[in-house]
């Protein structure tokens, strides 16, 4: 009975420092998160987006750039908005990560300069629809170039529904946060006021409130893009 409960207790004093050293080791983590979250420049910028449907004519996220830029931007399709487009331009070769939230009934796609599809979030459009899903969990590398971002609604739904979204781009880690509101087009000389909706998300998209494995340091795509799923549930 003594070697038995010897072999318990040994085993009980493994088990407890397996557990303490897990957790001085996600400590030391959070810690090291914590500082490199310190370290992390944010800029913002509101824009109006062009009224125009065209590709050519869409609003600049900025320059991705592998572990130094994230890419945010936070709009709506309003009552009669057939589409947004977005570009941005990527430095070196890499695998991408798009975040995404907003209401049902969104459709995204990734395409070329040049208007080719890449990824697509239609659960029907066979091959890029899982370059969709790659791109979504950081899988997909995408080459040096220019690249835009389509967003429209499903098929079925109302145009008369406004649809709010928010998106995010990165390339692993990042040392710069650059958070884009896109406005709607500008139809008079009045100043712009943010509508309720585009205010909460905003501010979710600065809000941590959960956390994304994939994101080394800084604040987690999922703490800035999810901080804002109230708004849609």
């Amino acid at each position: 009975m003594s070697d038995a409960l010897a072999g318990v207790n040994s085993m009980v004093s493994g088990l407890t420092d397996s557990i303490n050293n897990a957790i001085s080791a996600h400590q030391a983590q959070k810690e090291q998160e914590a500082a490199a979250a310190a370290n992390v420049q944010e800029f913002q910028k509101q824009v109006n987006k062009s009224a125009s449907n065209l590709q050519g004519q869409a609003t600049d996220m900025g320059i991705l750039a592998k572990n130094v830029t994230r890419l945010n931007v936070v709009s709506n399709l309003a009552a009669g908005d057939k589409v947004d487009f977005y570009r941005f331009r990527v430095t070196s070769q890499g695998e991408a990560t798009l975040g995404q939230v907003g209401d049902d009934g969104l459709r995204v796609q990734l395409m070329t300069r040049l208007g080719t599809v890449i990824a697509d979030s239609d659960s029907d459009s066979g091959k890029d629809y899982e370059k969709f899903k790659s791109l979504q969990s950081g899988e997909l590398t995408l080459d040096r170039g220019e690249y835009s971002i389509r967003v429209t609604r499903q098929k079925g739904e109302s145009e008369k529904d406004v649809k709010n979204y928010a998106l995010q781009l990165q390339m692993g880690g990042y040392t710069q946060d650059y958070d884009t509101v896109a406005k709607q087009p500008d139809k008079s000389s009045s100043p712009y006021q943010m509508s309720t909706a585009q205010q909460t998300m905003l501010s979710g998209l600065n809000d941590a409130i959960t956390s994304l494995s994939s994101i080394s340091y800084g604040q987690t795509g999922t703490e800035k893009l999810l901080g804002s799923f109230n708004l849609f549930v």
